[in-house]
């Protein structure tokens, strides 16, 4: 590699996050194949991020990131769910599932309003026939792909390691106990070994993990990161539980919660890892990043909510365009009144506002979202 293509790839990482260089130039490197779809990815990167001050300008707030429940389908039923306690999930094939094309519609729309990123969930987004598919018509995008990590097999692996605008992002919860324990027995092994096997094919990886007071010292233990580092884990979201069912037990207390973040400070200044933490970023964001100011999300069946913890909507991108919701009363309303962003000492602002959400779910004349 050219010490020029080398220097221009480190510029543009740096300008989406000054960390990514340090921890993703190694990777790069050792696999050089991904250079010229990493170039695209920044120059990509720096056109959405015009397109949005553009939009902004027109009165449209666009989020660099959006998030996709592509299916309502599972093949596990973890406690604590999000998506199975919001109305996401369906324990039957649901009909009202989106297609592959109106999918494509919507990021296509997305895109050029500026959209960057798309955090693709579900369910499991591998139980969608032709997942990968998406990541291919769209190379000048960033694609996480969030997986229970149990189902994927040669054909994905196969096709992965010709997409360099994919990562994919294995959900754990710690050691075989603990993960077991919310996911379901085997389940542990079967992760670790889609984790493995991501290494070992050149696939970027992550974890995702819903800290929890089960589990949060596990994570402050240096070497559980160490070892996932050692596999080839680039990225690691720490989510801390949300009790969406209303069970506050397993939530961290405030001081559980500074203590956990204190450790998540000193990760990122001395592991050669990515840590996105919720909800402790979200004190550099003035408050939480839903309803268009970070990322939107958009349910199985088309539903634009503020995030993946709400269920409620006032636009389902079958028959209105994204513009039109993320322009919405509701949307406008959660970004302008400063206080609804506030987590008050817990992990999401708006389960810490319900009251206020019920009010304005009223207001503007909002629906529950519910997969059927």
């Amino acid at each position: 590699m050219e010490v020029k293509e080398t220097s221009f790839i480190n510029r543009a990482l740096k300008i989406i996050n000054s960390n990514m260089a340090r921890v993703f130039m190694p990777w790069i490197l050792k696999h050089s194949k991904g250079i010229y779809a990493m170039m695209r990815l920044a120059k990509a990167y720096r056109k959405s991020c015009r397109t949005r001050e553009e939009e902004l300008l027109k009165g449209t707030t666009v989020p660099p990131f959006l998030i996709l429940s592509i299916t309502s389908n599972c093949n596990l039923k973890c406690a604590g769910c999000y998506a199975d306690a919001t109305g996401t999930l369906c324990n039957n094939q649901s009909n009202k599932n989106l297609q592959a094309e109106q999918w494509t519609k919507i990021i296509k729309e997305a895109s050029d309003l500026g959209v960057f990123g798309f955090i693709i969930a579900g369910g499991e987004p591998f139980l969608m026939p032709n997942l990968l598919k998406i990541s291919e018509v769209f190379n000048d995008r960033l694609f996480l792909i969030f997986t229970n990590g149990t189902i994927l097999g040669d054909p994905e692996y196969k096709k992965l390691k010709r997409l360099k605008n994919t990562i994919i992002i294995v959900s754990i919860e710690g050691s075989k106990e603990l993960t077991d324990l919310r996911r379901g027995s085997g389940v542990y092994e079967k992760a670790i070994n889609t984790i493995n096997k991501l290494d070992e094919n050149g696939i970027l990886s992550g974890i995702s993990v819903t800290i929890n007071r089960n589990n949060f010292r596990f994570w402050m233990e240096s070497k559980n990161i160490d070892e996932l580092i050692s596999q080839g884990v680039r990225l690691a979201f720490l989510l801390e539980y949300i009790p969406v069912d209303n069970n506050t037990e397993l939530m961290l207390t405030e001081e559980e919660s500074a203590e956990f973040r204190n450790k998540v400070l000193f990760y990122r200044k001395n592991k050669q890892i990515l840590l996105v933490h919720s909800p402790g970023d979200e004190e550099y964001m003035g408050g939480c990043v839903s309803a268009g100011r970070g990322f939107a999300h958009v349910t199985p069946s088309g539903d634009l909510t503020p995030c993946p913890v709400s269920n409620i909507a006032t636009h389902n991108l079958t028959n209105s365009t994204l513009e039109d919701g993320l322009k919405s009363q509701l949307f406008t309303i959660i970004r302008e009144n400063e206080h609804l962003l506030e987590t008050n000492g817990s992990p999401c602002a708006l389960f810490s506002h319900q009251e206020e959400v019920e009010e304005l779910v009223k207001k503007v004349n909002a629906y529950k979202t519910v997969v059927l």
